[in-house]
């Protein structure tokens, strides 16, 4: 692992998403949980990462899978309990790494004491939520025109109060609070104190974005309030700049300075960057690889972007956060299963747009093996999501009447949502439930595919040409070699090559169509590389290089000097 006791870790860490619900059932429930987590604690430490982020643990109704927290100073009894998890803690960092859970600002739980206490009628509790009296007579129309994010409109009714309805961007049992009131944002000050005194070392904010609302609530016309990268009056708001400040505040007071990623979907990296800045947040998640195709010109494009926003002249020199997955889209080996556009594509439509064309699962494993190297090879943080290091896929035929997702039902089954990337973790066996939980447990929260029989953990640990055995090399590799490398310099070689240089070290990508030549000592491949060095279609390479090597370029059979180049600070 990197060296974590510098103060600033996290600007190369690679951290291990935990989607708790999924991981490991200890108590046989048949949802994973607190003792589930420890017992595989050392499973996480073989793999070499640097940190892990745990997904909402706290009491909810889970309406929303824990992201409708009724209390954030607890763990969900299902999970475990507040020693259980102190525990854990203690246990993360014996081990040297570092740990992350999930903040839930935009909203609470409707079970959440303040808003029963505002639907009883309390006008201090009120305050803290966003009411509004409705249109039209008698009020019976929402109060303007947002959507929600799951589907339906984003205002529901107080119930025995028809002229009046509150704001919720997600399910309705997901309330949104104003943040324009001081106990709101006190309160949440109190919740980071809570866990920080708890050693937690950081927190992923969830809907960093949110929070803030344009003054005066104004409707956003033909615009949808989705999450992702169109402006929107309930999104982006310059006011949210305060909170974190305030946040940033009181992370720095603690010794060592705790962390924040954000989940921050906005227009461009211009505006990512303004979360950055030097007394905001301390990273913020690049999530362009969710929506950029396999194609080594969209991922080139994605990463100049990326890299010059948050590095230029104008940027706070934050690092950049690379992920390929989580909880909240199709996994990439599906993703890469299918037909590539040419262009970025909405995460959302990834779920349905391809209906009729079936996944070659196969290539979307080769190419998610070389999308990993070139994530782990640029500057910055990477974030992993469970699962991907056994190469899961998306399980696409889970039946209605199991699915939980509330995107599926309020988008009236249009939508299949997100259950296909949370099935719970194979561990071993041939069969489900593949010990995810103990002998005679209860069946996981959602089914698991007969398919998985051979990427279970017990099948790959161990064996030298897995899925698993390739991330832990990778993730080595980087922490000896690209983690120290320096700037990066992009290297001209070619359509559908991307090249690009940190040091003496080249990290190649080859959708060309062709096998190419590349240059030095092949230090870590996806795919085998023939005995000329030539680099398969679909296949990423780490490449050690000599000072005055050229690359070649594979239009013409030409090369190019390494000098010429585009270089972007770390």
């Amino acid at each position: 692992m990197d060296d974590l006791t510098q103060p600033e870790w996290w600007r190369t860490a690679v951290v291990y998403q935990v989607y708790i619900r999924s991981f490991r059932d200890e108590n046989g429930d048949g949802l994973g949980d607190v003792a589930g987590l420890r017992r595989q604690l050392p499973y996480l430490a073989d793999l070499g990462v640097d940190a892990l982020w745990i997904n909402p643990w706290y009491p909810s109704p889970q309406a929303d899978a824990g992201y409708d927290v009724s209390d954030y100073r607890d763990i969900a009894p299902e999970y475990g309990t507040l020693e259980e998890a102190e525990k854990l803690l203690h246990e993360i960092h014996q081990r040297g790494m570092k740990v992350f859970l999930d903040i839930v600002p935009n909203h609470t739980s409707s079970e959440h004491a303040w808003f029963k206490q505002a639907l009883a009628g309390d006008e201090a509790a009120r305050a803290r939520y966003v009411f509004r009296p409705g249109l039209g007579d008698g009020g019976t129309e929402p109060p303007n025109d947002w959507t929600s994010n799951f589907g339906g409109p984003a205002w529901t009714q107080v119930p025995g109060e028809p002229g009046l309805w509150y704001l919720h961007l997600f399910a309705p049992e997901q309330p949104d609070l104003d943040w324009t009131n001081d106990e709101v944002v006190a309160e949440f000050e109190d919740v980071l104190r809570f866990w920080f005194d708890r050693e937690v070392d950081g927190f992923r904010i969830d809907v960093a974005h949110g929070l803030a609302k344009a003054e005066g609530l104004p409707d956003a016309g033909r615009r949808m309030a989705i999450m992702h990268n169109d402006p929107h009056p309930a999104w982006d708001q310059d006011a949210v700049h305060e909170v974190y400040r305030g946040w940033r505040r009181l992370a720095d007071s603690y010794d060592p300075p705790r962390v924040f990623v954000g989940e921050t979907w906005v227009p461009t990296n211009e505006r990512l960057a303004m979360y950055v800045r030097p007394d905001e947040l301390h990273t913020t998640f690049q999530f362009d690889f969710l929506r950029a195709p396999f194609g080594a010109d969209v991922m080139r494009e994605t990463a100049v972007d990326a890299l010059g926003a948050l590095g230029g002249p104008d940027g706070s020199g934050a690092p950049s956060t690379w992920v390929l997955s989580n909880h909240d889209v199709v996994r990439h080996v599906t993703r890469y299963a299918r037909s590539q556009p040419d262009h970025p594509v909405e995460t959302d439509w990834e779920r349905t747009r391809w209906p009729e064309e079936e996944p070659d699962l196969e290539l979307g494993r080769r190419r998610a093996r070389a999308a990993l190297l070139v994530i782990l090879a640029l500057p910055g943080t990477a974030y992993l999501y469970q699962g991907e290091e056994l190469g899961l896929e998306e399980v696409e035929e889970i039946p209605g009447h199991l699915r939980q997702d509330p995107i599926f039902t309020q988008s009236d089954n249009g939508d299949p949502g997100r259950d296909g990337c949370r099935v719970p973790l194979p561990w071993a066996g041939d069969a489900p439930p593949y010990s995810f939980g103990p002998e005679g447990a209860a069946d996981p929260w959602l089914p698991q595919p007969a398919s998985w029989a051979a990427l279970t953990a017990d099948k790959q640990v161990g064996d030298p040409s897995s899925m698993w055995t390739f991330y832990r090399d990778a993730l080595a590799l980087r922490r000896r070699a690209w983690v120290p490398a320096g700037a990066l310099s992009w290297q001209e070689a070619g359509p559908g090559l991307l090249v690009f240089r940190r040091g003496d070290l080249e990290c190649w990508l080859n959708t060309s169509g062709a096998t190419v030549p590349v240059p030095g000592e092949v230090l870590l491949a996806s795919s085998p590389v023939g005995d000329d060095g030539g680099l398969p279609h679909d296949a990423a390479a780490w490449v050690r290089v000599g000072p005055g090597s050229t690359t070649p370029d594979s239009s013409d059979g030409a090369s190019v000097p390494s000098s010429n180049t585009q270089t972007t600070e770390d």
